[in-house]
C-alpha cells in the first residue's frame, strides 16, 4: 500500500467506528495540513494504539495492527489547532515505522479479513447486539454514560461486529483483540469473552 502519516493514540479504533481528534502538538498540526494539502491521495491517516508510553511526546510503542482513519471535517481554532472528525475506514498492518519526521510515519498495507463467514453469523450478532444493549442499560444505572440505546449497526456482518465492538463498554485491550483478529469467526468469539468479562465487572460493581 505504501507510507501512511500515523497518529498513534491509547487507544484502539475499530472500522467504522467515529474518532473525534483535538489536533495541538505541532508534529500533528503539519501532518493534518500535509494530509489536507495532498491533491492525489484521500484525506486519511493510520491509528495505531499505544502499549506503552504517551500520546504526547513521542518515544511510545505501538502495536502492528491498525486502521485507516478517513477525515470526515475539519475546524480550525484561531491560534492554529485542529479540531477533526474522522472515521474509522479499514484495518492495516505495520510493515515498518519510519523515523518521526516531523511526525510519525509507517509503511504499512491493508489487512483484509482472512476465512468464510460463519454460517450462523445472524444470529450470532443479534444475540450480541442484544447483549451490548444489557450492559450499556447496566452502564447507564451506575450513572455513567454510554451509546445512545437507539445506536444502530451495519448490515454488513464484518462491520456489524466492530460496530458492537465500539458500542460495547470495553477497554482498549479488548477492543485490539478484536481489531488483530484473523478474520470474522474469531473476532466474534473475542467479543463475546469480553462481554463476558464486562459482564463480571458490572455485575460486581453493581452488589
Amino acid at each position: 500500500m505504501g507510507v501512511m502519516p500515523m497518529f498513534p493514540l491509547g487507544s484502539a479504533l475499530l472500522p467504522g467506528a467515529f474518532l473525534p481528534l483535538h489536533v495541538f502538538e505541532p508534529r500533528y498540526r503539519q501532518m493534518i495540513k500535509d494530509i489536507l494539502a495532498d491533491d492525489v491521495n484521500p484525506p486519511e491517516f493510520g491509528v495505531t494504539m499505544i502499549e506503552r508510553g504517551f500520546e504526547v511526546g513521542g518515544g511510545d510503542e505501538r502495536t502492528e495492527v491498525g486502521t485507516v482513519a478517513r477525515i470526515l471535517d475539519i475546524e480550525v481554532t484561531d491560534d492554529g489547532r485542529y479540531g477533526v472528525a474522522s472515521v474509522g475506514a479499514r484495518r492495516i498492518r505495520v510493515n515498518r515505522w519510519l523515523p518521526d519526521d516531523p511526525y510519525p510515519l509507517a509503511d504499512v498495507d491493508d489487512w483484509p479479513d482472512d476465512g468464510a463467514v460463519p454460517d450462523d453469523v445472524g444470529e450470532r450478532i443479534s444475540t450480541l447486539h442484544d447483549r451490548v444493549k444489557e450492559l450499556n442499560e447496566s452502564v447507564r444505572a451506575l450513572g455513567e454514560l454510554t451509546p445512545p440505546a437507539d445506536s444502530e449497526i451495519s448490515d454488513e456482518p464484518e462491520l456489524a461486529v466492530y460496530h458492537l465492538g465500539a458500542l460495547a463498554p470495553l477497554g482498549p485491550a479488548d477492543r485490539y483483540r478484536m481489531l488483530a483478529c484473523p478474520g470474522l469467526a474469531e473476532r466474534l468469539d473475542v467479543l463475546a469473552a469480553a462481554l463476558d468479562d464486562a459482564a463480571a465487572v458490572l455485575e460486581f460493581r453493581s452488589s
